[in-house]
């Protein structure tokens, strides 16, 4: 039984999630206003997620530095040093394909960030 839960867990977060979403996509009365509101929310949570890979590739590279020959806080350290290259790697990839799409529907505002090179 408790297994059981345990393998639902992440279908009962999405559920969760998708019910949470419910009134936010019923505010947006056309497909613009539902593509400005997504692309609101992601310019705000994917720079926060950026900052916090970041921090995760930077603690790795502290650890590594400090490790002094130990082979266990080596290994610590380069997990965080890899794990965080991936979450920046994802983030400025989900930025890029968020970018793509608002142009690709013509959806934004002057406020919107365009990515890295600004």
């Amino acid at each position: 039984m408790i297994q059981t839960l345990k393998d639902t867990r992440p279908l009962l977060w999405f559920a969760a999630l998708a019910v949470l979403m419910l009134p936010f996509l019923a505010e947006a009365q056309t497909i613009n206003t539902l593509l400005q509101d997504i692309s609101d929310i992601l310019n705000t949570v994917i720079p926060i997620l950026m900052i916090l890979a970041t921090l995760i590739f930077l603690w790795g590279i502290i650890t590594y530095i400090t490790a002094a020959g130990d082979e266990e806080k080596l290994k610590s350290a380069r997990t965080y040093i890899i794990w965080g290259l991936i979450g920046l790697f994802v983030m400025v990839a989900v930025w890029g394909l968020v970018q793509v799409l608002l142009n690709t529907f013509g959806v934004g505002t002057p406020g919107t960030p365009l990515g890295p090179q600004q």
